[in-house]
This record gives C-alpha cells, sequence and structure tokens, in this order.
C-alpha cells in the first residue's frame, strides 16, 4: 500500500464517516504501514485504534480548518484524503438542476463551498505539514461530471461546475506545492458511482454492475494513488487507473 510513503505514514483522511472517507479508513487501519491516522468528521467514529486519532470538527469552515492545524501542529503529513463534498441536501432543498428554472443562487454557492473551496483552503490550513522533503500524496475527490470535455449531457450545473471549480484549484494548488516540497503528489479523483448517500437518490439509473459498494472503491483508489509519482502532480484519475480530460 501506497510504496512511495516510509514505513509509519502519517495519514489524514477528512469526511471519515462519509461511505468513501470510512472505507479509506478501513483499509488504512486494516495495514500495518501507517503509523498515525488522523480522522476528521463532523462527529466523532466509533472506531477504535492505538494510531487513530478521532477529531470531531466542521472542516467546511475556518474555524474548523483552524483547528486542525492547531491540533497537527506541523507535523509531517504523507497521506491527505479528502472525501467531503455535497451534490444534495434535502433539508435546504437542493438537488441537481435539470434546467434554467432550478437554477439558485444559494445552492450554487453552498455546491462551490463546500466542493470547491473547502478542498483548496486545506492547502492553507495544512501547509506547514505539506512543505519539506518528504513524500506526500494530498488525494481528493472530484467527480467525472467536473469533466468540461466530457460534458455531453447538461444539466447537473452546480455540482459540475464545482467539481471543475475543485479540479482547477487542485491543479493551481499542485504547481504552488511543487515548489514547498518536490516529492508531493496532488490528485483528484473521480470514485465511480458508489453506494452511499450522496449517489442513493439517482442509483436506480445506475447500469447493472456500475454502482460499487465503498470498500470496492477505498481498494481501487488506493491502487490509483499507490501507482502515481510526483510527474503526474496536478491530474485527474477515475478509479479504474484511467486519466480524466479536464
Amino acid at each position: 500500500m501506497l510504496r512511495q510513503l516510509p514505513d509509519d505514514f502519517s495519514a489524514l483522511v477528512l469526511g471519515a464517516s462519509g461511505g468513501i472517507g470510512q472505507a479509506v479508513l478501513k483499509a488504512l487501519l486494516a495495514s500495518q504501514r501507517p503509523g498515525r491516522i488522523i480522522a476528521v468528521s463532523r462527529h466523532a467514529l466509533a472506531l477504535e485504534d492505538p494510531r487513530l486519532e478521532r477529531l470531531a470538527l466542521d472542516i467546511t469552515t475556518q474555524k474548523g480548518q483552524d483547528a486542525l492545524a492547531a491540533h497537527l501542529k506541523d507535523a509531517p503529513l504523507h497521506l491527505v484524503f479528502n472525501a467531503v463534498g455535497i451534490l444534495h441536501d434535502d433539508d435546504a432543498s437542493i438537488a441537481p438542476e435539470k434546467r434554467f428554472e432550478d437554477l439558485d443562487f444559494d445552492a450554487l454557492m453552498r455546491l462551490f463551498h463546500v466542493n470547491a473551496a473547502v478542498p483548496v483552503m486545506l492547502f492553507k490550513a495544512l501547509k506547514g505539514s505539506l512543505q519539506g522533503q518528504h513524500p506526500v500524496i494530498f488525494a481528493s475527490l472530484s467527480a467525472r461530471v467536473g469533466s468540461i470535455e466530457d460534458n455531453g449531457l447538461g444539466g447537473w450545473y452546480a455540482y459540475r461546475a464545482s467539481k471543475a471549480a475543485h479540479n482547477m484549484l487542485l491543479k493551481t494548488a499542485a504547481i504552488e506545492l511543487k515548489r514547498l516540497n518536490r516529492h508531493a503528489i496532488v490528485l483528484c479523483l473521480h470514485p465511480g458511482t458508489t453506494d452511499t448517500g450522496l449517489s442513493h437518490p439517482f442509483q436506480a439509473r445506475v447500469p447493472e454492475g456500475k454502482l460499487f459498494t465503498p470498500g470496492f472503491v477505498a481498494e481501487h483508489l488506493l491502487d490509483v494513488m499507490d501507482r502515481r509519482t510526483p510527474d503526474d502532480s496536478g491530474s485527474f484519475w477515475d478509479w479504474a487507473g484511467e486519466s480524466i480530460a479536464w
């Protein structure tokens, strides 16, 4: 697992209570290679392991990111996996748009905040832990629908655009981080349609065999990360290891 990283590497999983985040966390806990694992979620997890540090923080706020930075105290991080994202929110009446009439300022701003602003703000909060001479993988969940070139169906304005913005922001961050740590790898990852709360309202349309379990996705995303090098920093990959056009 993640052979670029040293034994006893430090890992940070954000969105650790969600389907994919928790599956990645469990995969890390099942390996003897990590030495320190920090799991961030809105509510503390029930998982137990002597290597595990559970932080109940809202990472979508400045206060939450400041608290995370204070906890880390610039200690080196080798793996950062961001699984925080939003597609719909019943309580806020947010759903993927099908037509112009569905567009809403508040929904657009909410998705841009969570899906694009939050991931790039992590580079600011974690700068002291990412810079240096140690190997780093910073991976953040994106989505194939964020590919401008691949958009042939339209619709889903806020989600598509916020993930496209996510990709541009991470590619830009990859350039700056390379100046601070030449061993760093920044990746945008498409997990495929995964059986989680995010995809649940739309699963009826998923072709047979294309709805993946979180465990399956975690295994494949870790494999994709394992095969990347610093030359790949600032790139966009799917769960099967195929590059995705911007």
